[in-house]
């Protein structure tokens, strides 16, 4: 195959894995795709890197560079529930709105459904996502499709009910054996049980003894709310990853989502056993789930990404606004101006991220020989003037979506100035709008 060279000029690169000061290193130079991978990169005090023989040159004046966003916890395709059930607690939100809604799924919706949220990622930064939901092959195809990075798993709940069981471990391996690994590496699969009060101890264990087997990790919605622990304990005796622990679950491939309700005792366990916490601001407050203790678990060195949820809770999956709420959710939470950073909010949605999806060798940090997996921000917008000292501070204080000008993954630009490339906007909102007005009529009849 012949080789595609992008070249980005005059830019200022920034490398969310910089230690020991207050804000992620950050330089003036070029940066050299190869194909999928960055090949080469120049700070401009360094001889620069020559344009012979290259293929597309992007001028980077006026841009920050940096990696493509992380968003670790994900349900694509209720994009089309966007504003379905507002203002109201999770267990009414999902018992009674959310679930008969769903009953009209199909395919072809969730494809749908799938297809807005990428293009809301792609307009917004987002690079890679990880994804627990239903008919997700479609949803894998929606990906392949757009050239997005996805990390996909089935929303597995059987209640204790044996046949469902058989259906979701027939749903989620058909997913890994038909999608892990494809496009070229960008899609990887993980089993997903739902939660602990959702799936029952058969399948839980099940889940670990097939993860080993297929060698993939395992996304989990724990520690939600209050009535969640409260009816764990009653269920178990324990509390949640007490639960799991007991049952052998839990391990450094699993990712869990949320975390707000955490004892001193589980976050000893998330900590001994290297699990991965993604943090939900967003959805967490707006279902008025509580604060997640994220400084707590910073400090201890546990990894925690970022992530949206749906936009049924959210509504929008705007990682920048992720970034911004978690850092000021947790100074209002601990009255400390210190409390998680605006440089430990980047590495939460990038280089954190990638390490909780066991990706960080190939992704989350601007390095030769990684992914170019890379967005381009427009510092010359007037919500990031005048700039900050901190390059930190201004993209997560003060920067939105909006600000994304280019989006490009495994070294195809997805979006330039603005522009989606792989996709076809329109057609795919007057797709979705259709969907949501079917189901909408199927759960009323």
């Amino acid at each position: 195959m012949e080789t595609k060279n992008i070249l980005i000029k005059d830019t200022v690169i920034l490398n969310p894995k910089s230690e020991g000061n207050n804000d992620v290193e950050s330089f003036k130079g070029d940066l050299l795709i190869e194909n999928d991978k960055i090949s080469e990169i120049a700070r401009k005090d360094e001889e620069s890197i020559s344009e012979k023989g290259i293929d597309k040159i992007i001028d980077g004046k006026n841009r920050i560079l940096m990696p493509g966003l992380v968003n670790t916890h994900t349900h694509l395709s209720m994009n089309l529930f966007r504003g379905l059930a507002d203002d109201m607690a999770l267990d009414e939100w999902l018992n009674d709105n959310i679930w008969p809604a769903e009953a009209g799924l199909n395919g072809e919706y969730c494809y749908n459904g799938a297809l807005l949220a990428i293009i809301e990622m792609i307009k917004s930064g987002t690079t890679t996502f990880n994804d627990m939901y239903f008919y997700m092959e479609n949803v894998a195809e929606a990906s392949i499709e757009s050239g997005i990075r996805g990390c996909l798993s089935y929303g597995m709940i059987d209640f204790g009910d044996e046949e469902k069981r058989e259906n979701e471990f027939k749903e989620n391996i058909s997913l890994i054996k038909n999608y892990n690994n494809s496009a070229n590496g960008r899609i990887k699969t993980l089993f997903g049980p739902h939660s602990t009060f959702t799936a029952s101890k058969e399948l839980l264990e099940r889940v670990r003894k097939e993860a080993n087997k297929y060698k993939v990790g395992i996304h989990i919605h724990m520690n939600e709310t209050k009535k969640e622990i409260d009816d764990v304990i009653e269920a178990t005796g324990k509390r949640p990853f007490e639960y799991l622990n007991e049952l052998d679950f839990l391990g450094k491939d699993v990712i869990a989502a949320h975390g707000v309700w955490l004892s001193k005792e589980e976050i000893e366990i998330i900590k001994e056993k290297d699990v991965k916490i993604s943090h939900n601001p967003c959805s967490n407050m707006k279902l008025s789930s509580g604060i997640a203790p994220i400084q707590d678990l910073l400090t201890k060195g546990i990894c925690v990404g970022l992530g949206t949820d749906s936009v049924a809770s959210n509504n929008n999956l705007d990682l920048f606004e992720e970034m911004k709420f978690a850092s000021l959710l947790q100074k209002v939470d601990t009255l400390n101006p210190e409390a998680l950073t605006s440089k430990q909010a980047i590495q939460m949605a990038t280089i954190n991220g990638a390490k909780a999806l066991n990706l960080q060798e190939e992704i989350g940090s601007i390095e030769i020989g990684k992914k170019a997996d890379i967005i381009l921000i427009d510092k010359s917008s007037v919500n990031l003037n005048p700039m900050s000292n901190l390059v930190s501070s201004n993209l997560v204080y003060a920067a939105n979506g909006s600000n994304v000008d280019t989006t490009i993954c495994d070294g195809q630009i997805l979006m330039e100035n603005r522009k989606l490339t792989t996709l076809d906007e329109n057609l795919i909102i007057e797709k979705a709008a259709k969907s949501i007005k079917d189901l909408k009529e199927i759960a009323r009849s």
